[in-house]
């Protein structure tokens, strides 16, 4: 129970390996799901199609004998909406509010037009009355998709966010890295391209008391607010998080490597408070994007491969690019026995991202370390250092 009339009615699975079917997820997902009672009671959003039946009974139990009202769809995804007719199959009489876009993908995935009767269309600052409770709907249209709502709950000061605000993991593991780590990966992910419209969905946000966070993903936030809300401003204004410099490489032979961990030495002994070291082809890359956005300073380090770069440093670069990387300052580095061109693609694909600071030199490797080329690592240390 999150306060006298607000219970928590969500889900948590344990069986899941892919969250969008690309995110690893071991410590699981929950789908969180939300029950306000009063005079009117209202249920907000539905959980993944797999736990229909398990959401059904908490729901159940929490009515306690009640019908409800309302069903608030503020989120279509189906891992949040997959239950709304068999909600209604239960509830026929119950209304559904949700945004205008909300209903047209309702009928997109579901086939279905609700009647009149079940139908409440809201928009931004609407309001619902349910009698102690009065909730306004904000609007948050790419957080991350366009019908998204929140809900506000000006009696008990409460937000209902949709996905913002979430992380990865079931809500019965303890995860021992703490909130901000999955909550990082999973904002980077899935909103990190949108970060102005998080920016006008916080704009709005700004004048309200909130004294609790509920998302659809992740723990209820009770405490410390203002700390999530400035990560939360920080991300979505692509700012530095934290100090340090991320390196970020492709080897096919081991020397792209040597050089990147002769980097990331050269660094520590001049005292870089925080050196993160990604291989690309090994490592979560959804990891490697979420320290690329959280330090100020970043290296790439590939091979040329095919007259262009190597697959995954490739992938790894439309990764940063679709969700508008930004404001930082690049090293390069390029490794090639012949004709060497990554440096050349690497800035190329880099063209469109705003505010990128190039550092000199350029590192380049012709098949493997050589006098020259640490001269020119311990030229890119200084200058990341500066």
């Amino acid at each position: 129970m999150l306060s006298r009339d607000i219970q928590y009615i969500g889900v948590n699975d344990h069986d899941l390996d892919l969250f969008e079917g690309q995110y690893i997820v071991p410590l699981g997902m929950a789908y969180n799901s939300y029950v306000i009672l009063d005079e009117k009671t209202a249920v907000l959003d539905t959980v993944d199609a797999h736990f229909g039946a398990e959401w059904m009974e908490n729901l159940s139990a929490a009515l306690a004998g009640r019908v409800p009202d309302y069903l608030i769809v503020q989120h279509m995804e189906p891992d949040h909406s997959a239950n709304i007719l068999r909600f209604l199959e239960a509830y026929p009489q119950a209304t559904v509010a949700a945004s205008a876009k909300a209903f047209q993908m309702m009928k997109q995935f579901y086939g279905t037009d609700l009647a009149d009767r079940n139908r409440l269309v809201v928009s931004d600052r609407s309001t619902l009355s349910l009698g102690r409770h009065e909730l306004t709907f904000l609007t948050a249209p790419m957080v991350h998709w366009p019908e998204v709502l929140f809900t506000y709950d000006v009696t008990d000061k409460v937000l209902f966010s949709a996905d913002a605000f979430g992380k990865f993991g079931a809500l019965d593991r303890e995860d021992p890295e703490g909130w901000a780590c999955e909550a990082r990966r999973y904002y980077f992910g899935i909103v990190g391209k949108y970060g102005a419209q998080v920016q006008a969905v916080l704009k709005k946000l700004a004048g309200l008391e909130v004294t609790a966070i509920c998302p659809l993903h992740g723990p209820v936030l009770t405490e410390d607010l203002p700390y999530y809300l400035h990560l939360y401003q920080t991300w979505s204004s692509y700012g530095v998080e934290s100090e340090g410099v991320v390196i970020n490489y492709t080897s096919v032979y081991g020397h792209t490597r040597a050089a990147a961990e002769k980097l990331a030495e050269l660094l520590k002994n001049r005292g870089c408070p925080k050196v993160a070291l990604n291989d690309l082809a090994r490592c979560d890359m959804p990891e490697a994007v979420e320290d690329t956005f959280r330090y100020g300073k970043v290296v790439l380090a590939t091979t040329t491969y095919n007259a262009d770069i190597f697959p995954f440093m490739r992938t790894f670069i439309d990764h940063l690019t679709e969700r508008n990387w930004q404001k930082k300052i690049v090293g390069l580095i390029e490794n090639g026995s012949w004709a060497p061109m990554a440096a050349k693609v690497m800035k190329g694909m880099l063209e469109g991202c705003k505010d990128l600071t190039v550092l000199e030199p350029v590192v380049r490797i012709n098949s493997a370390l050589a006098a020259d080329s640490e001269a020119q690592l311990a030229a890119l240390a200084d200058a990341l250092m500066a």
